[in-house]
């Protein structure tokens, strides 16, 4: 397998951010000791958010990160939104919770992955939800109204609302109601 020269590229920053630099940001957010904010001008956060020490919010210089007001974001967090993230209000995300929004094409068997075409996906988590400490939820994903994650799924498909899922890849396991 053959390796193509890559074309040396610029840093993308150290991470560290101004409050003038984000797109909008409401009253009251509080961000921990080692929190890395990339491309602050497509990140919307709203009142009375915390984010904990070590998360990193990857924006990206198109679509939007869009953090709902009362959200609370544990420790070690890792949000990449090139395909765009929505979080609602009222959300809990435990530590080391993990949304990617894009993933490489697998186009040609004779190319590394990474060759791919990069493919964005939006991933949507509504009011109101829990997710799991540890958790990964993959590109596409719509997390329904009131749902919880389990710690340490893999969610892989949409969670319709007030449902409980848990796994690897992520079942529903109860629904709320």
């Amino acid at each position: 397998m053959e390796i193509s020269r890559y074309k040396k590229y610029q840093s993308h920053g150290d991470g560290q951010f101004d409050i003038d630099d984000f797109k909008s940001i409401g009253d009251n957010v509080i961000f921990e000791q080692g929190v890395l904010v990339f491309h602050p001008e497509s990140i919307t956060i709203g009142n009375n958010v915390y984010i904990g020490h070590n998360t990193i919010l990857k924006g990206y210089y198109k679509n939007e990160m869009l953090i709902g007001d009362h959200t609370w974001i544990g420790q070690g967090c890792f949000f990449h939104s090139a395909g765009g993230i929505l979080i609602g209000k009222a959300v809990g995300i435990g530590p080391m919770v993990k949304i990617l929004t894009s993933s490489h094409s697998e186009d040609e068997l004779s190319k590394p992955v990474m060759s791919g075409e990069l493919e964005f996906k939006a991933v949507k988590i509504e009011d109101g939800c829990d997710i799991g400490i540890d958790s990964v939820i993959l590109p596409g994903i719509s997390v329904g109204e009131g749902s919880i994650i389990g710690a340490s799924s893999v969610v892989t498909r949409d969670v319709p609302s007030y449902c409980v899922v848990a796994g690897v890849p992520a079942q529903i396991l109860r629904n709320r109601s």
